[in-house]
């Protein structure tokens, strides 16, 4: 009879475990292909995606990434002071819950309250941009729960015409979605928050109305190309089919400073001013008939250290009298002001340390004085 020796029966072991082995594997790799993986909604191509199809999936993709945002503040008239609330959007930006908004969105509030989808979380803010009306708030959502990010595009390279879909939270309703094309590009929107103009704005006729305020407006693939943020004035308070948006790329350069500092660093040139008209002009003889007159010229700034005189203006009971005529700004760093916005204009791509040329008409006279500016006070953003 044939024996097994223990070194033969070691050798069947292995080879045996080995072989299992190697049929395990082979059958679980077959497993594996025949099994449907489970990914996260993805946009079909916008040119072969039927426009009901590609709504829908922007829809169910982005829409959880649209917070409604609660502003709980105060009111003062003349009977007192009285609880105030107020409603607009914001769009999550990425999964530590850092949401961009519109600053008049929670422009005076002593608290807000930031709902995701069915659950509210209070809010803080992370900082603002007056000048462009637009801000940053954060919320701490509990840890293992996924915040859904909206993507920030570009608004370089739009076109008239293009598809554009809303998503925010209008009269309260929560998620709302409209659609519509790009109406108008580089609108001056007049914003009576920022206090000046916002040169490009995105026009569009998807309907805007109270309440989509700081929501995004997105491209076809469910970028965010602006941040929904004013109607027609005179529109009645609802949509008539012209609303602007705030170009995104604003949104992208001012945020990593937002991040970091928690406001936006400007120049400032140091001085209250008040519009050159022909009037004015014809009292004081003046050769020039458009400029910025110079009010008052604030201690410590650049204006006051290049020596720029104010002028003497004094209130009565009919309001305002100009009696003595300080500097009248022509241009600055050559390009000409004749209001708060062209003021704002020549200084928007200066930064504060940097030195102006201004040059200005002082008692008849045109000089050029170098001017240094400085960072804007807190007070004054």
């Amino acid at each position: 009879m044939y024996r097994v020796s223990a070194k033969q029966l070691v050798s069947v072991a292995l080879f045996s475990a080995l072989l299992a082995g190697i049929i395990v594997a082979c059958a679980q790799r077959a497993l594996e292909h025949r099994a449907v993986s489970v990914e996260p909604v993805a946009i079909a191509d916008p040119t072969v995606a039927t426009d009901e199809q590609n709504n829908i999936e922007i829809y169910r993709a982005y829409s959880p990434g649209v917070v409604n945002i609660t502003n709980h503040g105060y009111q003062e008239n003349f009977w007192g002071v009285f609880p105030s609330e107020g409603t607009g959007s914001g769009s999550i930006i990425d999964d530590r819950g850092y949401i961009l908004t519109n600053y008049h969105v929670i422009q005076g509030a002593s608290q807000l309250e930031v709902q995701v989808e069915n659950e509210k979380y209070p809010a803080k803010v992370v900082g603002t941009d007056r000048d462009d009306d637009l801000a940053v708030i954060k919320i701490d959502a509990p840890r293992g729960q996924k915040l859904t990010a909206i993507k920030l595009g570009t608004s370089k390279g739009l076109e008239v015409g293009q598809k554009v879909l809303a998503i925010g939270n209008p009269f309260g309703l929560q998620r709302t979605l409209t659609t519509g094309i790009i109406s108008g590009l580089e609108r001056p929107l007049r914003d009576q928050v920022a206090r000046r103009t916002i040169n490009g704005a995105i026009q569009t006729d998807a309907a805007i109305n109270p309440g989509n305020s700081g929501g995004p407006l997105l491209n076809a693939k469910g970028e965010m190309i602006g941040i929904n943020t004013a109607i027609q004035p005179n529109a009645g308070g609802g949509s008539i089919g012209i609303g602007f948006a705030v170009p995104v790329d604003i949104a992208n350069k001012i945020i990593p400073e937002i991040l970091s500092k928690g406001y936006v660093s400007r120049p400032w040139l140091g001085i209250s001013q008040y519009p050159l008209n022909r009037n004015i002009a014809r009292a004081f003889d003046l050769p020039v008939a458009e400029g910025i007159i110079v009010g008052d010229v604030y201690r410590g700034s650049g204006a006051a250290a290049a020596g720029l005189r104010p002028a003497v203006v004094r209130d009565s009971f009919y309001g305002q009298s100009l009696q003595q005529l300080g500097d009248v700004i022509l241009t600055i760093g050559g390009k000409k002001v004749t209001n708060t916005d062209d003021l704002q204009n020549a200084l928007q791509d200066k930064k504060p340390g940097e030195t102006v040329d201004v040059e200005l008409l002082r008692q008849g006279k045109r000089m050029t004085l170098p001017v240094r500016l400085s960072e804007r006070p807190a007070e004054e953003r």
